[in-house]
């Protein structure tokens, strides 16, 4: 057997970045086969005969049969799609579980151009070089799990240090026109180069990876119809963190965010990729741009030349890049970018907006201190060289006149490439002149990678340029306020230190007690002489063939990655309901706001991404129980003598598994929004949950529920929600007519109370043909073995 060869030898000291160019590419596998796509195109125009928006175009042409759409006059909304994604990219903590799911379909390579990239299990406590060697030797075992199996299959492998992964997917791997798939939910910010890059649980990557038809239900689109231009202080964060106040985290849910108009042309790349990663805060699909001007610069810029041109020929000569006239949207949002003011968004949800002018008045409404315990800046969602020459611009400004940050001021570069450039450039000497700490090229502080040691439990306020703010999700503490805003407001109130300060009207007191006023940032889109690739040894080599020989590093008495076991089917010889679910034990009805953060904490759990055991032991951890109010508290109503009636949720879980009795949830709004991380489905699958009933869920988590063979159900009158408790036996009514094509979207429910009261509701199911025979089978990747099994019979 091969062994993957150690590479711990390429970690040395940094120096300053070379000045060498980029190297030439080949583009062969990232450059998408337009007439492929046209050609499919053309047989859909045939059909619909009507204009199509930008994503239609795009996911219409990557069908798997074009001939389906045949005879369909309501497919936004309706139709499931059977699709074939170009490319899949996968982040460290989530690519584990996604290998070990790909390693039981029996497949010596992946069917598309794949990467895995070493970003999510970096803890940032000092900076850049301490943290990153020392997070090498800490997750040695898995980085050497990644690399191998990449070795074996045929990935592109991306080392620590070498950047965020949607960072290097902007920088690598988009291009116009393209559909892909990450298994992370901000996947969409590739969308800033005009593609459909959809984020996804493990599972539905695996589909992607197997050559499996990849499926989704086509989702409706809102036109954002954009005039005027930014100007000031007014940056693409501030459009984006506007929208988010608009919409809400439930208002693109089922939708596909499709810009259009004159501002789009305005802006920069990488700041449409801004705009499209934070499109997953309100629970988009993904978002996408028609092809522009500064696309095509930012292609050839990175080294993409090829793809820029087979661009230009598709946008000219076929009209593939942008939306017919005369599109048709679900909905239109106008935004006269001239009127859009700097926005702060939060504490504790990414939706809730207020303008600048107003922020210092709302401080102190809620009675919050006016005080900013830290600063940080960069992460996927702003890290670009226009994002830090600006920040930079703005350090240099206050420099000049004595200042220096007055509060731990913390930048994260976006990827090695953009850290090289702005060593190389003179931004990040202007950036520690002022007291900032530059940290290793990696989430970080975003995800909750963040030793913090300045503050214990108390309440505090931070100000990001983050994408996402979640209780506890950065530092641990429940008592921490994450604000959102552009990085430069970030870098602003870092010299004053108080959350009401406006550059755009305050003033600071410098050193020589005069008054200082900052000038409106001023950064610049792309490098005047080019980016320079810094360390070249975290970079993979470019389309690996797969080494079959190479045995993938996987330690039996490992806490951190475990062989995954196949989940069994609900249904069966072991049932006695035939194909109705078996009677189900109400495990809680949780309360408000849950997202994949409560259900699966990241943090200090990230190390177990890997073991299904043993991340399952923070099963619904910060989740709150609805009877009594109490957080991770879960009641057992069957419990033996020796036993106490209530414990923690995952516990109780536990001994409903021990007891061989499955159980089910119930849930209140947007289930599951936020990360796409798979593992908030795996656990409770994993501890026997068969169901979950909601008020309403989540797109990636209701997909990433029914590819683990748990069946989600939508409450048709919401108010029942309440009628169920915790120790209720639920029971399925007319799943068994679903399964045989003869029902509808309605379940009944048969509910019997612990006091032995009975009565029925209604509830409604989204599951198409494909997902019901995953639910059938136990898991959708039970469904593929099967398959795959019987092609090779």
């Amino acid at each position: 057997m091969r062994r993957v060869q150690p590479w711990m030898g390429w970690l040395k000291p940094r120096t300053l970045a070379t000045q060498a160019s980029l190297p030439a590419r080949d583009c062969s596998q990232i450059t998408p086969p337009y007439p492929i796509l046209l050609a499919k195109l053309a047989i859909v125009r045939k059909h619909l005969n009507r204009p199509l928006a930008l994503a239609e175009k795009i996911l219409y042409s990557h069908l798997y049969d074009p001939n389906t759409l045949a005879g369909l006059t309501d497919i936004r909304g309706s139709a499931y799609l059977q699709l074939r994604p170009q490319r899949v990219a996968m982040q460290d903590a989530s690519a584990q579980m996604a290998l070990l799911q790909f390693m039981t379909c029996g497949l010596s390579q992946t069917s598309v151009p794949t990467s895995i990239h070493c970003d999510h299990l970096i803890q940032a406590v000092s900076g850049a070089e301490s943290d990153l060697k020392r997070s090498i030797i800490s997750n040695k075992e898995v980085f050497d799990f990644l690399e191998s199996a990449s070795q074996k299959y045929g990935i592109e492998f991306w080392r620590p240090g070498s950047g965020i992964i949607h960072q290097i997917v902007l920088e690598n791997y988009a291009a116009p026109g393209m559909l892909m798939l990450g298994t992370d939910s901000h996947t969409p910010n590739a969308g800033g180069l005009g593609l459909l890059a959809i984020g996804v649980g493990g599972a539905d990557a695996v589909d992607a990876m197997t050559g499996t038809p990849w499926e989704l239900k086509a989702p409706q689109i809102v036109g954002i119809h954009l005039t005027g231009q930014l100007n000031g202080w007014a940056t693409p964060k501030d459009l984006i963190l506007y929208l988010a106040g608009k919409l809400t985290v439930r208002g693109g849910t089922g939708r596909i965010l499709e810009y259009f108009g004159p501002g789009v042309e305005s802006q920069s790349c990488t700041g449409l990729a801004t705009i499209s990663n934070m499109g997953a805060e309100v629970g988009a699909t993904t978002s996408t741009f028609p092809y522009t001007a500064s696309m095509r610069s930012y292609l050839h810029a990175t080294g993409r030349g090829p793809v820029a041109d087979a661009a230009d020929w598709a946008h000219s000569n076929a009209g593939y890049l942008k939306a017919d006239e005369g599109v048709h949207y679900d909905e239109v949002i106008e935004v006269n970018l001239s009127d859009l003011e700097p926005t702060i968004n939060g504490p504790f949800t990414p939706d809730l907006a207020t303008p600048l002018s107003r922020f210092g008045e709302f401080v102190k409404e809620k009675g919050w201190k006016d005080e900013l315990s830290a600063g940080l800046i960069g992460s996927c969602t702003n890290s670009s060289y226009e994002d830090m020459t600006q920040v930079a611009g703005l350090a240099r400004q206050a420099k000049e006149v004595g200042l220096k940050a007055k509060v731990p001021f913390l930048c994260t570069p976006g990827s090695e490439q953009i850290r090289a450039t702005m060593e190389r450039d003179g931004v990040t000497e202007a950036l520690e002149d002022v007291g900032a700490v530059v940290l290793a090229n990696a989430c970080g502080p975003c995800i909750g990678q963040w030793k913090r040691e300045d503050i214990n439990e108390e309440s505090n306020a931070i100000l990001t340029s983050f994408n996402r703010n979640f209780k506890s999700r950065n530092d641990g503490n429940r008592n921490t306020m994450n604000f959102l805003a552009s990085p430069t407001l970030v870098t602003a109130l870092a010299f004053s230190g108080k959350l009401s300060f406006n550059p755009l009207v305050d003033s600071l007191e410098s050193p020589d007690g005069k008054l200082f006023k900052f000038k409106p940032p001023v950064g610049t889109q792309l490098p005047d002489r080019g980016f320079t690739p810094g360390e070249i040894s975290f970079y993979p080599l470019a389309n690996p063939e797969p080494q079959a020989s190479t045995e993938i590093a996987i330690s039996p008495t490992s806490t951190r990655l475990e062989v995954l076991e196949p989940f069994p089917s609900h249904f069966g010889p072991s049932s006695d309901r035939g194909l109705e679910l078996p009677p189900l034990k109400v495990l809680m009805r949780v309360r408000g706001k849950c997202t994949t953060d409560h259900i699966s904490a990241a943090g200090p759990w990230l190390k177990y991404k890997g073991h299904l055991t043993n991340i399952s032991e923070n099963l619904l951890i910060t989740a709150v129980n609805d009877e009594g109010g109490d957080m991770n508290v879960a009641f057992d109503h069957d419990h033996a003598p020796d036993q106490s009636a209530s414990d923690t949720i995952p516990r109780v879980a536990q001994r409903l598994k021990a007891r061989n009795t499955p159980w089910a949830l119930i849930v209140d709004q947007n289930y599951g929004e936020g990360s796409a991380r798979e593992h908030a489905a795996l656990q409770p699958r994993f501890y026997g949950c068969a169901m979950i009933v909601a008020r309403s869920f989540a797109r990636i988590h209701e997909t990433n529920l029914k590819k683990q063979g748990i069946l989600p159900l939508w409450f048709i009158d919401e108010t029942d929600y309440e009628r169920i408790g915790a120790g209720d036996t639920v029971e399925t009514m007319g799943l068994e007519q679903i399964f045989s094509g003869e029902g509808g979207s309605l379940v009944q429910l048969k509910v019997t109370k612990t006091t032995g009261e009975c009565f029925e509701l209604d509830t409604k199911h989204t599951m198409s043909p494909d997902q019901l025979k995953w639910l059938q089978a136990g898991s959708a990747l039970n469904h593929i073995r099967a398959i795959h099994r019987s092609l090779q019979h």
